[in-house]
């Protein structure tokens, strides 16, 4: 097996880790979750597909976000997905992009009344969202002085039900998916759009980052992201490239 390794893992990765790319990504349907089967989801799916396509092993596991984000910046061998891009984290990461590409919007309860008009206007609520994610990032980076964290997305949404939270950060699409499975909650302020990809480790071999790129381009360009996408009941990217 070893003797199959390419040469850039030498040297930089142990024997051990040379054998195995670690993908670590969270609890965050319909991108990523937790089956009997292991994880599962429109972005694992993609991350699969590029791996099947450049036959190197690899695992992927499904860890609170915090965790799966520390990973990815301390173990070379480590990658993180569905990672939001922006100028913070730009270089922290290598990247490989898009999985997707989705606005952020604030999500409200069925039954409640809050509508903010502006993204100032929302700064006296509450808004939930979940440790080290990049909505959190975003409403630390826009002045929001009540943020409350949650470990997980199913965490921030029970809150929202409960009345503990006014508004939760989410992806559009993640909004959509929870309309789907019938949960009671509203957009009430959609913002820009943002890229989210994998981001992999500085050190991580250049020449495998160069590869997934390539692969995740061919999904795009010959439709297959889209079917996916479309798989678990969402829209697919190409009505949102122009926003990019």
């Amino acid at each position: 097996m070893k003797a199959l390794i390419p040469v850039f893992f030498l040297g930089l990765f142990t024997t051990a880790e040379a054998q195995t790319i670690k993908f670590v990504t969270e609890e965050y349907p319909p991108y990523n979750f937790s089956t009997e089967n292991g994880p599962s989801g429109a972005a694992v799916d993609q991350v699969k597909l590029i791996m099947e396509r450049l036959k190197l092993p690899y695992t992927i596991e499904v860890l609170p976000w915090a965790r799966a984000i520390m990973l990815a910046e301390t173990d070379p061998a480590s990658c993180v997905f569905t990672t939001g891009h922006d100028a913070e984290r730009d270089r922290k990461f290598q990247w490989v992009e898009p999985l997707l590409v989705d606005h952020m919007v604030m999500v409200r309860h069925a039954n409640s009344n809050i509508a903010p008009s502006s993204l100032e206007d929302a700064h006296k609520y509450t808004i939930g969202t979940q440790r080290e994610d990049f909505s959190a990032a975003y409403l630390v980076e826009h002045g929001f002085p009540k943020i409350d964290y949650a470990a997980n997305l199913d965490s921030s949404l029970k809150k929202l039900i409960a009345g503990r939270v006014d508004l939760l950060m989410t992806s559009e699409k993640t909004f959509e998916s929870m309309r789907t499975e019938g949960k009671p909650v509203e957009a009430a302020l959609v913002l820009e759009g943002k890229l989210y990809g994998i981001a992999c480790h500085r050190d991580f071999p250049r020449e495998t980052v160069a590869k997934m790129r390539h692969e995740l381009d061919r999904l795009i360009g010959n439709g297959t992201q889209d079917q996916i996408f479309k798989q678990y009941g969402l829209a697919p990217n190409a009505s949102l490239q122009a926003e990019k």
